[in-house]
């Protein structure tokens, strides 16, 4: 190896950062701290982190490193260790269920709008849903048209938003933790730190919630391809990813505190729409306040988010789709119109497709559902449920890979024993599962019955379309 090819090398604490940037955000801290009970939540981190966030991203090290060449990520994965036909079910799972996804960034791109402009929450909130749901339609509607022009600046834009809503993150943690020795009669709220205080209430409240935190953690099987580029993978990687768990759970724990230091527990849990929708700006208008500084805080983030939120959904229209339809596997499993590029390059008859989907999950919810910020905290919880859904893939290619162990070669290995290996593959399969199913009986009646219909839909028309491209005569054997 060259001394140039040498410096190229990614080291630890390089993938470290990496992953850092694309797994963890603000809203992770907001969500936690918001959904359970205040720096109760610091417990249930810890547990996630070291129960399923570690053994989850040293798999996906090792499944990167064995199948270095494959592009597909889990897809490929699945065809690798189990076939053409299942390959096809985890590709259209890992697109499908970005749907209600694209739903929510639509409306969360609105509510950012409403911070910039208004700088208040009480105008947008109090508007009337149905009002509200035709705005967002015509919204997605015309990004979805955006997406089909394959305007591609447009991606630097949400890689740029992306980096600019990480870097407030992390501002927000620094200066809360400043505030009180520079503007020591701000007014904070006294933390409860007693035992009793932080150990959580298991109740079925807190089982149902638990797939908000498997849905903050998830993804980093985005930086598989970054495993054979390390410099001494077999130890780099791991290294790589304790050093991501730490500063997660560091910035989990200190964002807690943070917002623990802002807000009263109860005045949260007695308004909890209102702060799953607008506890991340309320955060950063306090902390204006606190520097004399007025609404700038809030202002930058709110734009930042706004702009992110936005040119991601013009990205999760656009990437998935692509990532299905340019899969070998999966071309000859869906009907050929659907294969169709337009002019600029786009899928144009696939984003139809995206339109068809998602304009019921903007519309249905008016039925049950009577105000915005209900529909904000109804959108989160679908996500919540439905996202994480496509890690279900990650585990079951790892225990194939198991399965057939010796037969593929591979620079890292998360460890030797088939047994604790096989072990960490069953328990994050089961964690993930189990999280989603309870998910589903949060919220009341319509919602409940929305959360277990929609992912059941979204899944089953899978089996859709190869019916469709069979009776045009494509051969496959899924149905």
């Amino acid at each position: 190896m060259t001394q140039e090819q040498q410096a190229k090398k990614i080291l630890w604490y390089n993938l470290a950062f990496m992953a850092f940037s694309t797994v963890w955000g603000f809203g992770n801290v907001a969500n936690g701290f918001v959904y359970f009970n205040g720096v109760q939540v610091i417990f249930s981190w810890i547990l996630m982190f070291a129960l399923y966030f570690v053994p989850y991203s040293l798999m996906v090290g090792e499944m990167g490193s064995t199948f270095k060449e494959a592009g597909g990520g889990v897809s490929s994965w699945v065809m690798e260790t189990m076939g053409s036909k299942l390959a096809y079910f985890a590709g259209w799972t890992y697109w499908v269920v970005h749907m209600p996804y694209i739903a929510s960034k639509a409306s969360g791109g609105l509510k950012a709008l409403s911070w910039v402009i208004f700088q208040d929450s009480s105008l947008y909130d109090a508007l009337d849903i149905r009002l509200v749901q035709i705005i967002t339609l015509i919204v997605f509607i015309f990004f979805a048209w955006v997406a089909s022009r394959g305007i591609n600046p447009l991606k630097a834009l949400a890689t740029l938003a992306g980096s600019s809503m990480f870097i407030m993150s992390i501002l927000f943690i620094i200066l809360m933790m400043a505030a009180p020795t520079l503007n020591p009669n701000a007014g904070y709220v006294n933390i409860d730190w007693s035992l009793k205080n932080l150990i959580p209430n298991f109740r079925m409240e807190y089982f149902t919630s638990l797939s908000i935190l498997v849905f903050a953690v998830g993804g980093c099987e985005k930086i598989s391809p970054y495993v054979n580029k390390m410099e001494n993978p077999s130890k780099g990687f791991p290294k790589g990813m304790i050093a991501l768990a730490v500063m997660v759970i560091v910035c989990a724990i200190l964002g807690t505190i943070a917002m623990g230091m802002m807000f009263n527990v109860d005045e949260v849990n007695a308004n909890f729409d209102s702060y799953v929708a607008n506890g991340a700006y309320w955060a950063f208008q306090k902390l204006g306040t606190y520097y004399g500084i007025g609404n700038t805080f809030l202002v930058v983030y709110a734009i930042c988010n706004m702009v992110g939120q936005f040119s991601t959904l013009v990205v999760s229209i656009d990437a998935p789709l692509r990532i299905l339809l340019e899969s070998d596997t999966a071309r000859q499993f869906v009907p050929s119109k659907l294969l169709v590029k337009n002019r600029y390059g786009a899928f144009g008859n696939g984003i139809k497709m995206v339109v068809a989907i998602v304009t019921p999950l903007i519309i249905i919810p008016m039925l049950g559902i009577d105000s915005v910020t209900g529909f904000l905290r109804f959108l989160t919880q679908l996500n919540s449920v439905c996202m994480p859904l496509r890690y279900l893939w990650v585990f079951a290619a790892y225990l194939a890979l198991r399965k057939h162990f010796g037969k593929f070669q591979s620079d890292y290995v998360f460890v030797q024993s088939q047994g604790i290996a096989k072990f960490f593959g069953g328990w994050c399969f089961f964690v993930t599962l189990f999280c989603c199913v309870l998910g589903m009986f949060k919220g009341n009646p319509f919602e409940i019955a929305m959360n277990i219909i929609t992912p059941l839909i979204l899944v089953g028309l899978g089996f859709v379309m190869p019916a469709l491209a069979a009776k045009e005569g494509k051969h496959n054997d899924i149905v």
